[in-house]
């Protein structure tokens, strides 16, 4: 009982406290710009503009991102008044068991993306050593990237953050560099990349276009948007604030407006690469617009873009997830290293041809969570948690055998119903998991399995940082330091 209890209050898994907190609003701004340098979103603006002019994928995008963002504000504030983690808070409506399973699909997509982003790395590194060296073996530079990015990960968050704020500008620089002499390569073959579409489509088939896009980029964030509390734990929040937006200013700047204005940025450069030189494969574009010392500039940028996109949007996640479902004798370190080696085995290489169906399929699957997440969160308790029973063994998240069959059963039915509607994927997949999982909730499984919260909803009881609280969990009893007298 005793290995149960220390399994379920791993050191790395605790309550963040607010003295913790060290990502600002504009650390956490220019953690998003690092972050969301994800080069495969190349292959958005690519395929879109096949059927559809830059300017309707650019408007495609900004919808999309700015939806996805508001999704990771929502589920956000989890991490921020509670300073708990993603799969610490799935407890509640998967149950402290069935919490492993949803926890372990999310850190299989992690993991994926950290091997999407680092086989870019490391053909920009194999393009540099072999214009340097003659040396071409791109999957050495795919092992060498690998274990370096590993190994910053695991220094810790802020380790990532100052990485992030070595990589912004240089991400930057790249980008408007790319922009403009892709632009100029794409003129001189008598196209404007403005204007330029390989497949005209209209009516239905170009609704259907622009609705792919937008689902594409909810599903590129899909993975973050339920991850989102196991960053956000760790942003500044001012103690006893009931407002919301205020409470959440520094989630809101960073996922509603820095991430929509580098996404759109970065299907901009996808879209134009097409264009210009018919292959929206960063590394490949750049070759064919770039020589020299420009190139070998470039190409290191991509390395550095890639690196601070994985260290936060996927390793760090990951690595949460994995020391969660194996306890204490899986450390954070431990986590993030299976993180890496999970990312590999799946052959990451394979995978970027089949990018935009993998992106709505699995955003609809994950969209259901987030649905789960909301209604759990909101709907149901209201923002408050009994947290010191998500750390116990016998507490009141133990459900049946230690599962919430009515977030197994919605989770199913959300991801179903995305999987067939396909093109309203992630939209579909949240409207359904969060409806089904409220009914079957609070109208079934919550009347045999009783949530104190929601018996009896005290804000001085169950809230955290509003109230002024730093949750406490010790091995022994359940303890929470209460919180100070509101002030005026």
């Amino acid at each position: 009982m005793k290995k149960n209890s220390s399994y379920l209050k791993s050191p790395d898994l605790l309550p963040i406290s607010h003295d913790g907190r060290k990502i600002g609003t504009l650390g956490f701004a220019v953690m998003w710009v690092g972050m969301a340098v994800v080069l495969a979103a190349f292959a958005i603006g690519g395929a879109g503009v096949q059927n559809l002019s830059l300017g309707w994928v650019i408007l495609a995008t900004i919808i999309g991102s700015v939806g996805i963002g508001l999704f990771m504000t929502i589920t956000g504030d989890i991490g921020i008044e509670h300073g708990l983690s993603f799969p610490v808070y799935m407890r509640a409506p998967f149950g402290t068991l069935g919490t492993h399973i949803p926890s372990i699909i999310r850190g299989l997509t992690a993991s994926f993306w950290f091997g999407i982003n680092t086989f870019f790395g490391a053909t920009a590194m194999n393009a540099i050593l072999d214009t340097l060296f003659n040396f071409d073996n791109w999957f050495v530079c795919y092992l060498i990237f690998a274990a370096v990015q590993l190994i910053n990960t695991a220094l810790g968050i802020k380790a990532v953050e100052r990485f992030a704020d070595l990589a912004a500008p240089i991400i930057i620089i790249i980008s408007a560099w790319m922009y403009t002499t892709l632009s100029d390569r794409a003129l001189e073959q008598g196209r404007d990349v403005w204007t330029w579409i390989e497949s005209p489509v209209t009516g239905g088939a170009a609704f259907t276009a622009f609705l792919v896009v937008i689902f594409s980029n909810m599903g590129f964030w899909a993975t973050l948007a339920a991850d989102i509390p196991s960053i956000s734990r760790y942003i500044k929040a001012p103690k006893y604030e009931r407002s919301w937006l205020k409470r959440n200013k520094s989630s809101i700047v960073g996922s509603v407006i820095a991430l929509p204005l580098t996404q759109t940025f970065m299907v901009i450069i996808g879209g134009v690469a097409y264009i210009a030189v018919s292959n929206y494969d960063p590394v490949v574009a750049l070759q064919e617009a770039a020589s020299g010392i420009v190139l070998g500039v470039l190409l290191l940028m991509i390395i550095f873009a890639q690196w601070s996109t994985n260290a936060s949007a996927n390793v760090i996640p990951a690595a949460t997830i994995f020391s969660n479902v194996g306890g204490p004798k899986v450390p954070f370190w431990a986590g993030v290293f299976i993180a890496g080696i999970v990312g590999s085995i799946v052959q990451p290489w394979s995978l970027f041809d089949i990018l935009i169906p993998l992106l709505l399929i699995v955003g609809g699957i994950l969209s259901a969570i987030v649905g789960i997440l909301f209604s759990d969160y909101y709907l149901l308790r209201k923002r408050r948690v009994n947290v010191p029973d998500l750390y116990e063994e016998n507490g009141q998240f133990k459900y049946f055998h230690g599962v919430n069959l009515a977030g197994f059963i919605a989770w199913i039915a959300g991801g179903t119903a995305a999987y067939f509607l396909t093109n309203y994927s992630f939209i579909v997949g949240f409207i359904v998991g969060a409806v089904v999982y409220y009914v079957l909730a609070k109208y079934w499984y919550f009347n045999m399995y009783q949530q104190a919260e929601i018996i009896d909803p005290d804000d001085e009881k169950y809230l955290g940082i509003t109230v002024g609280r730093d949750w406490v969990i010790t091995e022994g009893k359940k303890e929470m330091e209460e919180p100070k007298e509101l002030s005026s």
